[in-house]
């Protein structure tokens, strides 16, 4: 009995004191911090009585470089949503200007006393990853010699062919990268009829660099864009420089701004002492001196080895490089990217490097323009209505950078830009007795330009149209907002108005 009393009177005591707290806290009279009282601290002494939970402030998380390394591997075996081909209803695809990035390659480096990577960079359907094409690309390739080859690259083997890769080669896995790459253009295009059945050779145009893995990656896109198609309306040309500048390479200009560059990545790499001490670790896991292993590049073999699903390399009787190590060396190069794009120098050196390439990717589309006048007569054998560039990532960044896409992705294997020219349909008839020239410059209105890096459309992402009013359902921008770009408007960052003066100004 004494028990159950105490027991209730504990009870009575408990709620009194729950009900005095309540109600200090409702009459405001219980201290509470200026955090929980935000609008107090704003007005002075409010009359909310509700306590506010203040919303925590994070930042944005990091990105994670060995994440980031698996994209840049870019691995054939996930599905694609890309936006290449698709545009408002009515509208004409007048022509597609694609430039890719060599798909997966062995290691240009190796790292001293380690194995090298064991990869067969002979093709196999039977082995992965493969393609439903990769049977019929080979027996096809095999009659290249139909075709017509510029230059030295009728010696330069069409197919990768080693057992054990060489320095550079194309893998199979970048072959199946670009057959993939050329069938989601086949399917986006396929509608449009870019290219009719009995296309002229004057019609397609693909150039590559003098490697073996341009060409191999340029010939399995156009395989899966176009199966099967006409050796002997096939003319391959070769660009002897990696920025595809043609004869306008000659720019005193561009190397400056290079040089510089290549300073200031120096002197952040220095600067990172956590950098330092894992190339420390590196070597001397490996028995390396630190400046051999650093000479080797590193990161170049173990992306290799990260991609293709291989562990990391060991020295005989001595230590292996581990992942936590590799990370330390893609989070610098991707602070590296971050400090880059602050400093603006690459930027200056990307303009001048991907001017040429964009200049004759305009001209191309004047003149796709002009042969789809009103009452023009066609030029025999028509225009380049699809153009191939097969490239390294040393052409691809600079093009990305140039355009104003700063916050791309660098250039994984694989890497496409897509360049789309469109024409809307005709404004309704005026009545007769107009401006002379008015047809003319209403033809010109009607002219539209996309731009879609790796599918995804990043038109109003670039420089020459980030600022232009995007209309509903118009996800286009004016073709001559982007010649203005390309002749003189791109080169306001160097004070120049055009690529001779920006080339061979005096610096500041």
């Amino acid at each position: 009995m004494l028990a159950r009393n105490r027991f209730i009177l504990l009870v009575l005591v408990g709620a009194v004191l729950a009900i005095v707290s309540l109600s200090l806290q409702f009459l405001n009279l219980m201290p509470i911090s200026p955090e929980e009282r935000p609008l107090e601290a704003a007005v002075g002494r409010g009359k909310s009585r509700k306590r506010v939970i203040p919303a925590p402030h994070t930042q944005p998380p990091k990105l994670d470089p060995v994440a980031e390394a698996y994209g840049y591997c870019n691995t054939p075996n996930r599905t694609e949503q890309a936006w290449e081909g698709h545009s408002p209803a009515d509208y004409k695809l007048l022509s597609v200007q694609v430039m890719i990035r060599h798909g997966d390659r062995y290691p240009l480096y190796s790292i001293p006393r380690t194995r090298r990577p064991p990869i067969d960079c002979t093709l196999s359907p039977s082995r992965k990853p493969s393609h439903p094409q990769l049977s019929s690309f080979i027996s096809h390739m095999a009659l290249g010699g139909r075709g017509r080859w510029e230059s030295t690259l009728g010696s330069v083997p069409r197919l990768p062919n080693h057992s054990a890769c060489e320095m550079g080669e194309l893998t199979q896995t970048g072959v199946v990268q670009h057959l993939r790459n050329g069938q989601v253009l086949r399917q986006a295009y396929q509608r449009h009829q870019l290219l009719p059945p009995d296309w002229s050779p004057r019609q397609m145009w693909v150039e590559t660099t003098g490697k073996s893995r341009t060409l191999q990656s340029g010939l399995a896109l156009l395989y899966g864009f176009l199966p099967d198609f006409d050796w002997s309306k096939t003319t391959v040309r070769h660009q002897w420089s990696t920025l595809f500048c043609g004869a306008a390479c000659d720019c005193p200009a561009r190397g400056r701004y290079l040089e510089e560059e290549q300073k200031r990545q120096y002197r952040l790499r220095v600067a990172d002492s956590e950098l330092e001490r894992t190339y420390s670790e590196m070597a001397r896991a490996l028995g390396l001196p630190t400046k051999q292993l650093r000479a080797a590049n590193p990161v170049d073999s173990l992306l290799c080895h990260l991609c293709h699903g291989l562990p990391f390399p060991c020295a005989p009787g001595g230590g292996c490089v581990t992942l936590p190590q590799f990370a330390v060396i893609r989070r610098q190069q991707l602070e590296d990217e971050a400090e880059r794009r602050r400093a603006g120098l690459y930027r200056r050196y990307a303009t001048l490097a991907a001017h040429p390439y964009l200049n004759r990717t305009a001209a191309r589309m004047e003149r796709v323009a002009h042969g789809n006048q009103a009452g023009r007569r066609p030029r025999a054998g028509g225009e380049e209505v699809f153009s191939l560039a097969s490239a390294h990532d040393v052409t691809v960044a600079p093009l990305l950078s140039a355009l104003g896409l700063e916050d791309a992705r660098f250039p994984p294997f694989a890497a496409r830009v897509v360049f789309e020219l469109w024409k809307s349909p005709p404004p309704p008839q005026k009545k007769r007795g107009g401006v002379r020239g008015e047809g003319s410059r209403v033809a010109d209105s009607e002219l539209f330009v996309r731009v879609l890096y790796n599918g995804e459309d990043v038109t109003f992402d670039t420089t020459f149209c980030r600022s232009h009013e995007r209309p509903v359902g118009q996800p286009l921008c004016p073709l001559g907002t982007f010649l203005s770009f390309v002749r003189r408007d791109m080169f306001s960052l160097l004070n120049a108005t055009s690529y001779h003066q920006a080339c061979y100004q005096r610096p500041a």
